[in-house]
This record gives structure tokens, sequence and C-alpha cells, in this order.
């Protein structure tokens, strides 16, 4: 799978500036969407930021050392007429190496790489998040799509009453007002075509969007309303929940601030180092004479205003904040999968509901056309069975979409990322 994934990514960044008048299966959108989605390149920025951040906190742990190089001129008077020059050289090295200081840079460490988690679990759920609005989007383009074809198939069937309620009022069989409202019906059908045209010319605007794509001119969709029949078997909540990005990432920040509690208590105690250096300095360069030290360090704030105190007190506040949190956010997401698992069983079954009524108006449609051909049927009653079939054609089309929409929604609320491909 993940060689596949790498193939179609060479294969897109190769074939990109290509793209016009493109039909893009789901897959395509996943792959376009995971290379340039600026909400994803954001997420990853986030993480590097992280890294350097705990890279930077490690660093006081290592030895730490820096030089110095310096020229100075000395002028002094030594009488009323003459004045004396001289010029000192001198360069030098230091260094300390940090021994003990309460194991607070050890704790801010550590703090640091659960912040790394915690940015890595948010990537998930902006991926998460992104994966959403482009399924939706795709979803949306593939009803666009079939929406133009059900208007064309609608506005046949309108144009054939006319058809017929012409001939038959000609002949005296219909009156007018039949003949209009038949009119006024395909005037209907027409309109409805031009709306589902703008509405397809949106539909596509936001899939551009979702992949982050700005050299297709057009597209569409490539794909069915189809939809897995592996949704029958209830799944386990408490599983899913645990493995809920949005949720472990509060985890780590919890966990990082626990690390913050115990840097702050490190704080209140000395700090103790190792320290030494070496300096050369003379009048002539390169200095010749020298001086050297080593020696422990130790520091200790023992007035700064209660500063650490509150601190100290500050990350305690925050750890609780967490925790608390963390038990709303999984009470949270337990109620929205169980919510989305539920829309999902509802939208399958509505489905197959409206996938029977609508070959129950067509075959009424079918014969109520026959009946009223041979005068066994009124306009009136012939035109709401008409009506009927007309609405059942978009109420299943709906259906359909709904469908693949809370599927979208049941994958989302389960945090899963672009990478499932489903």
């Amino acid at each position: 799978m993940r060689n596949t994934w790498v193939i179609g990514i060479v294969f897109l960044l190769i074939c990109q500036p290509l793209w016009a008048d493109e039909k893009l299966t789901w897959q395509d959108c996943l792959l376009q969407a995971s290379l340039q989605h600026p909400d994803l390149l954001s997420a990853k920025e986030g993480i590097r930021q992280s890294k350097d951040i705990k890279k930077i906190t490690a660093s006081t742990l290592w030895p730490q050392a820096s030089g110095n190089i310096s020229v100075s001129q000395l002028k002094s008077d030594t009488s009323a007429d003459m004045a004396s020059k001289t010029t000192n050289y001198a360069y030098g090295v230091s260094g300390s190496q940090l021994i003990f200081d309460g194991f607070k840079t050890i704790n801010n460490v550590k703090a640091s790489g659960e912040n790394v988690k915690a940015s890595e679990r948010n990537f998930q759920f902006v991926s998460s998040q992104v994966r959403l609005r482009l399924r939706t989007a795709f979803i949306n383009l593939l009803k666009a799509q079939s929406l133009i074809q059900l208007t064309k198939d609608i506005y046949e069937i309108r144009k054939q009453s006319v058809e017929l309620i012409v001939k038959y009022y000609n002949s005296g069989m219909e009156n007018s007002g039949s003949l209009l409202t038949a009119q006024a019906n395909l005037a209907q059908a027409q309109f409805e075509i031009n709306q589902a045209q703008r509405g397809l010319e949106v539909a596509q605007r936001s899939l551009l969007k979702e992949i982050g794509a700005k050299t297709i001119e057009s597209l569409q969709a490539q794909g069915d309303f189809d939809i897995s029949t592996k949704y029958k078997d209830r799944p386990d909540f408490d599983i899913l929940v645990d493995q809920h990005p949005q949720l472990l990432q509060l985890i780590a920040q919890k966990n990082a601030a626990s690390f913050d509690v115990k840097a702050g208590q490190g704080n209140l105690w000395p700090a103790v180092s190792l320290v030494g250096g070496a300096d050369h300095s003379d009048k002539n360069w390169p200095p010749k004479a020298s001086s050297t030290n080593v020696g422990v360090e130790l520091s200790w704030p023992f007035l700064d205003g209660g500063s650490r105190i509150a601190q100290l007190d500050q990350a305690k506040s925050l750890f609780k904040s967490l925790q608390d949190q963390q038990q709303s956010v999984r009470d949270t997401l337990e109620v929205s999968l169980e919510q989305a698992w539920s829309n999902l069983q509802d939208a399958i079954e509505q489905v197959d509901v409206q996938k029977k009524f609508l070959a129950a108006d067509q075959e009424r449609s079918r014969i109520a056309q026959q009946q009223y051909s041979i005068g066994l049927l009124t306009f009136n009653d012939w035109t709401i069975i008409e009506d009927n079939l007309v609405s059942s054609k978009k109420t299943f089309l709906n259906a359909q979409a709904n469908a693949l929409l809370a599927e979208a929604n049941w994958i989302a609320a389960q945090g899963r990322t672009l990478e499932y491909a489903n």
C-alpha cells in the first residue's frame, strides 16, 4: 500500500501541470490533497517547529563553550608634553557543564517530547478534517454530475407530456388549463437543467479548493454511489475513542503539562555547574602569558518576588485543566461516534426505501401513460403520478448522496486521515 502511494505521488508531481478537463477518481483526490493542501502543510510545519524546540531545550544538557578575542589600547599621559600608548592582546575560551538543576531541564526536554507528539496528533486531526471536506466536495460533484443527467431525463418526461397533451388539445380532447400546466412543467424542467449546470460549476470549484489544485480548468469526479457493505456490525466505540487523534493530542498535552509541573518544582532547587576556562593576554601578538581556571558554580535565586512559585502554580493549574478536558473530550467523542453511526445506518436504509419507491413510481408512470393515452385516466390524475416520478428520481439521488456523506462523517468521527483510502 505504501509503495502504491509513493508511485502515485511521483506520478502526480510529474503530471500535475497537464491536468485539464480531467476525470479524477477518489484516489486521485486523496493523493493530490496530501501533497499540497495548505492546512496540511501548515500542520507539518507545526511538527517541525515543535521538534526544533525540543532540540533547543535539550541542548542545555550538553557542554556549553564560547571563545573570545580582544585588542585594546591604553593611552596615558606621563608628563605635560609626553603621552604613551600601550596595546594589549587577549584571547581565551570558557565552558560549563550543567551537573544538577533539580531535574528541571530533563523534565523540560520530556515536556517538549510530549509537545512533539501533540503536534503529530494535531496533524492527524487536521488530515481527518481535510479528508471530510474533500470527500464532501467529491460527493457533491458526483451528485451535481448526476443531477445534470437527471434534469435532462425529467425534461424529456415533461416534453413527451406536452407533445401528448398538444395532440389531445388540438383534437378537442384536452383543455387549455392542462396544456398550460404541462408547458409550465416543461419550463420548470428547463430551469432545473440550467440550475444544475450552475451547481456543477460551484461543485467543481469546491473540489479544486480541497485538493489544492490551481491548474485544472475543468474536472469531473469519477465514481459511483455504491456504499460499503461492511457497516452491518456495530463497532467497539471505546476502542475507536482511545485511538482518536483529538483525544491522543490532549493526552500528550496533559503529559507535557505534568512534566512542566516537575520542571517548576526543580526550578526551586539550586543549579550546579562545572565551569572552566583558559585565557591568554600580552602586549605582543600572539599573547604568551596564560591563566586557567576550573571550578564549580552554584546558582540559586532565593529572592525573585515569588515568580517561581507563581509559575509552578500556573503549571499545576494547566495540568488540572487538561485532566478535566480529557474526560470531557472522551465523552464528546463517544456521543459523536454514536450519532454518526446512527446517521449512517439511517442513510443506508433510506437508500433501500427510496429505491423501492422509485421502482413503484416508474411502474405507475408507465401504466398511467398508457391509461391516459386511451382516455382511462384524467390529466389531473396522470400529472400527479408524473410529478411523483420526478420527485422520486430526485429523492433517490439525494438519498444516495446522503448515504455517502453519512459514511464520510462516520469516517471523520473516527479521526481517519487522508491515508484511509475507503
